[in-house]
């Protein structure tokens, strides 16, 4: 492949604050030109200020030997929720991909502009950054972090024809969407946590249970696909309860389950969940009465002292499965050096978010372009089918040779499949321990 000139620009990692709901300054008619790269002065906007804590890695000149596979700039930029109910894990998601990138200049690639935005938990926010990161012209859009964000900005982006890739969508709804090729994402779709979580329920030995979910794609596709398993397992399902995400009693719910004599309770909630417990336990069905079952959702986003701040075991013994913040099959030395780079940041889906980084960037290279349409096509056969390697600069290295290359990343062997996602999945199964710290029991890989 040849090799293309140098050129140096600036690499900012600061977050920009995406107005909330007053998009009028937007041209919602603009998309970004597909060859469109950033020129060699270009610096941050001028509106970025980057955090005290973060700094960009050091635009130090590439080294002689190396160059770059594509023309120009490659322009990337993100749409995480740095506002909003997600806002609690954004280190866990910003800090791999500043990680990603420091690493990958490390190697020699300076030809790389981020620009940071705002997805908060909100489709307005998230529209306006859209719209922002269209205007730049960027040629890739990491993110959004929610199912229900992303999909209230999913057609706007890949419209454009900008390819997209989510650290932690996980809603199946992703699969089958009509995306043109341009939606990508480094997590494992729900339909296969929910059989990993149902075969947890079943292999406790439970024969009916509950399952409530919050009222979004991401709590239906998880419940369905926990319903249709649990039933293939043999295990009824008397009661199949969608709740108001938005709510804030769940006295109704409760007492529906309380009435059902159920077994066991799978929950699938965000930050509402710890509302719901408190309904559950004054039902008389709370986990110390009826085993409780919940997912990444409650995980990320629920404390044990937010249901009861005087008793930290109000938890103790429930269950649980989320998408593996280790994978035993995940590159090696991926956690050490985040610790490294970011100590004391939360690893809920660091190691795909590192990933969709690095694979994104990869595209780029083996597409030899810039072109958003060239990087799309490119995507899915970097992280299968060739050689495999597990850092950008191994994976460089090979492109530069003409390799063919197979990314195995942090979050393991990616192996997309023609949808742009994982063919497989690995979940953590975890146990809540009597000071309401979830530890680890098992880790599950499916297929």
């Amino acid at each position: 492949m040849k090799k293309l000139p140098v050129l140096a620009v600036l690499l900012a990692f600061a977050l920009i604050a995406a107005a909330c709901g007053d998009d009028s300054g937007d041209d919602t008619t603009t998309a970004a030109p597909a060859t469109t790269a950033a020129p060699a002065t270009t610096a941050a906007p001028a509106t970025t200020a980057a955090p005290a804590t973060t700094a960009a890695p050091a635009t130090t000149a590439a080294p002689e030997a190396w160059a770059p596979l594509y023309d120009g700039t490659l322009k990337i930029g993100y749409v995480l929720p740095s506002t909003g109910g997600l806002s609690v894990i954004i280190d866990a998601l910003v800090r791999p991909i500043e990680m990603a990138f420091a690493e990958i200049e490390a190697a020699g690639n300076t030809f790389i502009e981020v620009i940071p935005t705002d997805s908060g938990t909100d489709a307005a926010i998230a529209t306006a950054s859209v719209e922002q990161l269209i205007n730049d012209e960027v040629d890739i859009i990491l993110g959004p972090a929610g199912t229900g964000v992303a999909l209230s900005v999913i057609d706007r982006i890949t419209g454009s024809q900008i390819p997209m890739c989510s650290p932690s969508n996980t809603g199946a709804v992703f699969t089958t969407y009509d995306d043109g090729g341009y939606y990508f994402r480094t997590a494992p779709p729900d339909n296969l946590q929910g059989q990993v979580h149902a075969d947890l329920i079943t292999d406790d030995g439970w024969s009916s249970v509950a399952i409530a979910f919050r009222s979004d794609e991401y709590g239906r596709g998880l419940a369905n696909a926990v319903k249709d398993q649990l039933e293939s397992n043999g295990v009824a399902v008397p009661e199949f309860i969608e709740f108001d995400k938005d709510g804030t009693s769940f006295d109704a719910e409760a007492a529906q389950i309380a009435a059902a004599g159920v077994d066991a309770i799978s929950l699938i909630p965000f930050a509402e969940g710890a509302a719901f417990v408190q309904a559950l336990i004054e039902a008389g069905v709370g986990p110390a009465d009826v085993q409780l079952y919940v997912a990444d959702g409650f995980k990320d986003n629920v404390k044990a002292e937010a249901i009861d701040p005087n008793n930290l075991g109000v938890i103790e013994g429930v269950r649980a499965t989320a998408p593996s913040v280790a994978p035993p099959d995940g590159e090696a030395t991926f956690g050490e050096r985040l610790g490294a780079f970011a100590p004391d940041v939360p690893t809920i889906f660091s190691a795909h978010s590192f990933d969709c980084a690095t694979v994104m960037v990869l595209a780029a290279e083996a597409a030899g372009s810039t072109n958003s349409v060239d990087i799309a096509a490119a995507v899915n056969d970097v992280t299968r089918g060739g050689e495999k390697c597990t850092s950008y600069a191994a994976c460089h290295a090979l492109l530069q040779q003409g390799v063919d290359i197979d990314y195995d990343g942090a979050a393991g062997p990616l192996d997309f499949v023609d949808a742009g996602e994982p063919g497989a999945g690995a979940y953590d199964v975890f146990t809540y321990d009597a000071d309401g710290v979830p530890q680890v029991d098992d880790t599950v890989s499916i297929p």
